[in-house]
């Protein structure tokens, strides 16, 4: 699914770039890495309106060391050659909308921020009834099962955006993500690919 998200959002950037489109209105894709309290990435969808107003749909998906692990788990030699993919993980992740206002910080428009504000139907999945194996040496030593419960969060993700070209451009994001069982802070770094900005005459 998150696939198949990644690539409609790409292909819908690129093909509306290179078609010809409204002088008022810009959309693009946005893919960030995010560093903070999780790890993870963040993609979405963008439409901005005469240079002024934002709009967007996204997917975060985020993971940490889970603060449930018992201290002495280990993934034995199987995790040492799956480089930890088959360890367990908080994952917090966000189906999200938001709106935005965009205020240009130079005249030719290339560096700009977009303050944004929205909400996300939010999953947590956690481990937990964690449970000792005596006898692991190849796999981990413990098992345990995931928890998991949605809830709703609010999406603070201030962004300022260089639009370099009318097709490519950087970010830098600093997110806040609260809800009523976990918070998510971090900043994210990436790229801006579609139809960003109208032609400078």
């Amino acid at each position: 699914m998150k696939r198949l998200i990644t690539i409609f959002i790409f292909s819908i950037s690129i093909n509306i770039a290179n078609a010809q489109f409204d002088e008022n209105n810009a959309i693009y894709s946005t893919g960030e890495l995010n560093l903070g309290n999780y790890i993870g990435f963040d993609i979405n969808l963008n439409y901005v309106y005469k240079e002024k107003y934002s709009f967007k749909v996204g997917y975060t998906g985020n993971i940490r060391k889970p603060k449930s692990q018992p201290e002495n788990y280990t993934s034995g030699l199987t995790g040492i050659f799956l480089f930890g993919l088959a360890n367990p993980y908080d994952q917090f992740e966000n189906y999200q909308i938001g709106f935005g206002k965009i205020y240009n910080l130079n005249k030719s428009g290339t560096i700009r921020a977009n303050l944004s504000l929205g909400l996300g139907y939010s999953t947590i999945r956690e481990p937990e009834n964690w449970q000792m194996i005596n006898d692991a040496f190849l796999a981990e030593n413990y098992t345990w099962d995931y928890q998991k419960h949605n809830t709703v969060s609010l999406i603070i993700n201030p962004k300022i955006e260089f639009p370099f070209t009318r097709f490519y451009g950087l970010t830098i994001s600093p997110m806040l993500q609260i809800n009523k069982d976990r918070t998510y802070f971090g900043v994210g770094i990436g790229q801006m690919i579609g139809l960003l900005r109208k032609r400078k005459n």
